[in-house]
């Protein structure tokens, strides 16, 4: 089950067949439940050769676990994460204008899933994790992504500072998330080839990694709390990214 994962429910099976039916393994359906939804992706599996094994609710139950699977339930393979010779194909290929998501020694598979899910929704063409002391594409990583994490590329690296490196000879600027940094991320332009950087749960960016960065940006705190999570501290960067590149292609 390392590798795998599961997902339940109509919406999930039907997004599974259209966007990553190579990596569905097998199919548990309730035989009793007559849905018109179940029978169509019945048959889809059937076609690609998938079997489809009958079991009651209650077997579901447990093959779900916390999903509601409203009658179904497929494996699927995990996503591979792809290292740096990846990542330099991908730079040297990018047809867009190029907008990564960096995580420094991010730990708590909980993040990372969320991440990707922000990432995804940004329209981020890559995520980039360290190969040590980080989390990588785990079950529970793809359940809270819901789907980000077939979509996303997940680049693992070795060394994280020359791969910023490369990033900086494609002509991306490097721009650190930093509690401390002078300049808030609503004075940065973040509308140019962009790698956000952003940094561990509680130790935020090494010290190398900092000082690999362009420049640094914060997100000003208004309340009694001192910082974010980090998810929420990653969504808010890739959405005022989104803001600033949406509102640069318009005018």
């Amino acid at each position: 089950m390392k590798n795998r994962r599961r997902v339940a429910g109509l919406h999930a099976a039907e997004a599974a067949l259209e966007n990553v039916p190579d990596r569905i393994i097998s199919a548990w359906v309730d035989p009793r439940r007559e849905d018109g939804r179940i029978a169509v992706i019945e048959r889809k599996l059937a076609s690609l050769g998938i079997p489809v094994q009958p079991a009651a609710r209650t077997r579901l139950d447990s093959l779900a676990g916390s999903q509601k699977h409203q009658g179904i339930v497929l494996e699927l393979k995990l996503a591979a994460e792809l290292g740096e010779s990846e990542l330099r194909d991908a730079l040297a290929n990018v047809s867009e204008q190029p907008f990564f998501l960096v995580l420094d020694h991010v730990q708590d598979p909980h993040n990372l899933g969320a991440c990707l899910r922000s990432a995804d929704a940004a329209g981020v063409q890559g995520v980039i994790i360290t190969k040590d002391q980080s989390v990588g594409l785990t079950p529970t990583v793809a359940k809270v992504a819901s789907g980000a994490a077939e979509a996303v590329p997940l680049y693992r690296v070795t060394n994280l500072n020359r791969v910023l490196g490369w990033l900086k000879e494609a002509g991306l600027w490097i721009v650190g998330a930093a509690g401390e940094a002078e300049r808030t991320l609503y004075q940065a332009d973040f509308a140019v080839p962009l790698a956000l950087v952003v940094g561990a749960e509680e130790k935020g960016l090494r010290r190398l990694t900092r000082e690999s960065c362009d420049f640094l940006v914060k997100i000003p705190m208004f309340g009694h709390v001192e910082s974010l999570n980090l998810s929420v501290a990653t969504g808010v960067l890739l959405f005022e990214a989104v803001r600033q590149r949406t509102q640069s292609s318009r005018t």
